[in-house]
Formats: C-alpha cells, structure tokens, sequence
C-alpha cells in the first residue's frame, strides 16, 4: 500500500468507528436483549420469542408472514421461533381459509406464559432503564415508534 492508501485507510476506519449508526444500534440490541434474555430464561423464554407471543396476543389469529413482518424479522427466524413455541404447546397453529396460510394463536398454556412473563419483563424494563437513562429509553421508544410508522408498522 501507498502511504496515501494507507491515510485514506486509517481515516475510513476512524470515520467509520466513530460516526457508525450501525454499530452503535447492534451494541444497544445486544446489550439491551442479553437483559431480557436473562430475566426471561427462568421461564424458558427468551426476548426475541417474547416478541412473537405478543405480536400473536394482540394481532391473532396472525400467520408467520404477519409477524415477520411486523417485527421486521427473517422469516425462518420467525419459523425456528414458532417451532420451539409449538413444542412448547404455547401456540396454536390452524390452517387458514384458504387452506394455506397458517394461522397461529396463543392457547391457554400460551396465554399463561405471557402473564407469568411480566413480572420478569418488568424488572429487565428497570434494568434497561437504569443502564439507558430515561432519556435514553424514552428516545429509543420515540425512534423506535418512528421507525415503525415510516416502514409501514403500526
């Protein structure tokens, strides 16, 4: 490398280390979500499948595709997460009218989780709360309600 490549070099990697929004937004999900993995882990959940259980709560009888795209998730991450839940007998999964589409609802077993779930999401919420500041959390809430309403979610 010419010693102009390698400034050109060292500046992209300090620019990039210190403005990268992606970075910085992998780090807090990570962070952030090992807390609720934690909270959640007596109950054989984690923050993700968590997730799912609510999207199904408040949007069934919801399909597979419904709830990737709500969370903006990879369908065979939503599908490796609904078959442990289906293992779990967490959810039901009943053919659509057409006959193809699934349609997945939480059944008591489901239903019971989630309120058993609350107590430890509420202290991962202090958790993340104290490591954020309000101000944080409440500007990661506003952004994440803006991203949502501009890539269609509601």
């Amino acid at each position: 490398m010419s010693p102009k490549t390698r400034k050109s070099f060292a500046q992209a990697a300090e620019t990039i280390a210190t403005d990268c929004l992606a970075v910085r937004v992998r780090l807090l999900s990570r962070t952030v979500t090992a807390i609720y993995d934690d909270a959640l882990r007596p109950l054989g959940l984690t923050a993700g499948q968590l997730n799912v259980l609510v999207v199904i709560a408040n949007r069934g009888p919801v399909s597979p595709g419904d709830i990737a795209r709500r969370l903006n998730m990879e369908k065979s991450t939503v599908s490796r997460n609904l078959a442990r839940m289906r293992d779990n007998d967490w959810i039901t999964v009943a053919a659509g009218e057409s006959g193809q589409k699934q349609r997945l609802t939480l059944n008591r077993r489901g239903k019971a989780l989630l309120e058993h779930a609350l107590p430890a999401w509420e202290e991962a919420q202090i958790q993340a709360r104290a490591l954020l500041g309000q101000r944080g959390a409440d500007s990661i809430r506003s952004l994440g309600n803006t991203v949502w309403s501009r890539i269609g979610r509601d």
